[in-house]
């Protein structure tokens, strides 16, 4: 009945923790962050006792940890909003981070208990743990010695840079307070990102080692070198390898991995900012053709999910996904693309998503150089059931593009996640659809959030992807909609891959999809001819045989790749 089990010390130790939901796995089908008991365990005689019990602690990974030495177990208390330890000798419970303000996630907006911003690591022979608030890095000591102490001083607020611990010893279980202290910053305004160093005792400020407009992976050392492995990228740059110091002094690119790319049109990426239809002011980004022209007028992609501005300098490669848009590749072939951010107000998932992108497209139309009747959107899962609220509420779009949306939440909250077997019903009570409430509790909102209950306002022609072995999202959910912008004459395409998931996972299949999304964008953003399969259908019977990707132009079939 204590089917999770740590040892101390590497797992040489004398003391284990045991943690156990077993008596409350059935709050997990509406409640994720359902309670657990955590447990002290002699290894060497299998002798349990219980420490903590209906602790509502972690979310989907381990509720508690143990310190290296088995010192102190410790958590995240969900319900009070606070990091726990408890001496695994005394048993007494102490707060760690009493006295240090917000340590969760600012960002939070979902009907659940907040996360905290995470732990950096333990100090040798369990003297003290590294906690993390917005920005800066805490030394707190479990026994109560000394209070908390501000590792960074600060700087990581004053200079709105996300300080982080990097840990280039993973084979030691705990942090050297003598040794100097890599940190890893992001600048949550420009986006950049780099390195500083520090020391866990001292007063001093972080010393920069390295910031830039790039997006760096986390450093690896050389076991018998004082020198450092990582990559670095940005939207044009591919993410070679790179060799520096410690001090990222003498840095040295080793790779090149991606030659070709000097040959293709890439474009660039900016960061924009607007104010939402609830005052808030919101970013986003913006992702442009190269060689572009602001006097021409250029039709315009729009994809979201959650918030992706931080992203700035992320490197897309140029493939076939699962489920989106490529961005470079509809970037390099002359389209504008907006990836706006979205903050949520529970209970109005959809008015939240409408009151950010609408006010974000309209911000963009405003630049001049977007063709207010070539936009297009595009989504996944999330974003997908945005894509199909959206097109409900607004017809600035010339086109949409919906996978594996949820469609009618008073259906999905009943449904099951065929992957993992869970209820859905927690997701609507307190995860990512943010309605706050029970089927019974909240009606209004289940109906006032689902597209399917206002099909007959949709005017934009819409392309659906939901696969019949989808595990997340019930592909009847797909189903619902599709039929009832069919039975109200709507433009309305609707593509099954049989036998895949949620996102394809067969390299064929995902080429399919990026061609026929192609295709319908193309045909609704840039005039091209519509393909076989939009015009007149691929019936059963030729279902294998052929696929219907020619070009319907002047009466004539012309092939896709002779275009």
């Amino acid at each position: 009945d204590v089917p999770n089990v740590v040892v101390a010390d590497e797992g040489d130790g004398e003391i284990a923790l045991g943690w156990s939901n077993l008596p409350y796995r059935t709050m997990r089908s509406w409640d994720i962050q359902a309670y657990s008991d955590l447990y002290l365990i002699e290894p060497s005689t299998g002798q349990r006792r219980k420490v903590v019990e209906k602790v509502r602690a972690g979310g989907f990974g381990a509720p508690a940890g143990l310190s290296p030495k088995g010192k102190y177990v410790y958590w995240w208390d969900l319900e009070q909003s606070a990091w726990k330890a408890l001496n695994t000798r005394t048993e007494k419970i102490v707060e760690l981070s009493k006295g240090l303000g917000q340590l969760w996630n600012r960002l939070h907006d979902t009907p659940s208990y907040p996360p905290p911003y995470g732990l950096g690591g333990w100090l040798e022979d369990d003297e003290g743990a590294l906690l993390y608030d917005e920005f800066d890095v805490w030394l707190v000591d479990p026994a109560g010695r000394f209070p908390p102490r501000c590792v960074t001083e600060g700087f990581g607020r004053k200079h709105h840079l996300r300080l982080r611990v990097v840990d280039l010893e993973p084979d030691e279980p705990a942090i050297d307070p003598r040794a100097p202290l890599l940190l890893s910053a992001f600048d949550v305004r420009t986006k950049n990102a780099g390195f500083f160093r520090d020391r866990v005792r001292g007063d001093q400020l972080p010393e920069k080692l390295l910031m830039a407009p790039k997006r760096f992976s986390t450093p690896v050392k050389a076991d018998d070198a004082d020198r450092l492995l990582y990559s670095r990228e940005d939207f044009r740059e591919f993410p070679d390898l790179w060799v520096a110091g410690l001090d990222f002094s003498g840095a040295r690119k080793i790779s090149h991995a991606n030659p070709q790319q000097a040959e293709y049109l890439w474009g660039t990426v900016e960061l924009v900012e607007w104010t939402s239809g609830d005052g808030e002011r919101l970013q986003g980004l913006l992702y442009k053709p190269d060689n572009f022209d602001p006097s021409a007028k250029y039709p315009m992609m729009v994809y979201f999910y959650e918030r992706n501005s931080d992203n700035l300098h992320r490197h897309w490669a140029p493939a076939p996904s699962r489920s989106i848009i490529n961005i470079t590749f509809y970037v390099s072939r002359g389209y504008v693309v907006f990836v706006p951010d979205i903050p949520y107000k529970i209970g109005f998932p959809g008015e939240s998503a409408y009151s950010a992108v609408v006010p974000g497209v309209t911000h963009i139309l405003d630049m001049g150089f977007v063709d207010p009747k070539r936009i297009g959107v595009e989504g996944h899962s999330w974003g997908g059931y945005q894509t199909a609220y959206l097109i409900t509420r607004t017809n600035i779009f010339a086109a949409a593009e919906a996978g594996a949306p949820v469609s009618n939440m008073t259906s999905a909250y009943g449904g099951v996640r065929w992957a993992s077997g869970l209820s859905r019903m927690f997701q609507y009570e307190h995860t990512q659809s943010r309605i706050g409430g029970t089927l019974w509790n909240a009606l209004h909102r289940y109906i006032e959030n689902s597209p399917l209950f206002f099909a007959d306002k949709v005017q934009t022609p819409l392309l659906m992807m939901h696969n019949d072995e989808d595990g997340a999202v019930p592909w009847y959910q797909g189903i619902e909609f599709f039929v009832a912008l069919r039975r109200l004459g709507k433009p309305v395409w609707m593509l099954n891959y049989n036998g895949e998931a949620h996102g394809l996972r067969q390299w064929k299949n995902q080429k399919d999809w990026a061609i026929r999304m192609q295709q319908f964008f193309d045909h609704y953003l840039k005039g091209a001819p519509a393909p076989v399969w939009m015009v007149r259908g691929v019936p059963a019977v030729e279902k294998g045989r052929t696929l219907g990707l020619e070009l319907v132009e002047e009466g004539r079939a012309k092939r896709a790749e002779d275009r």
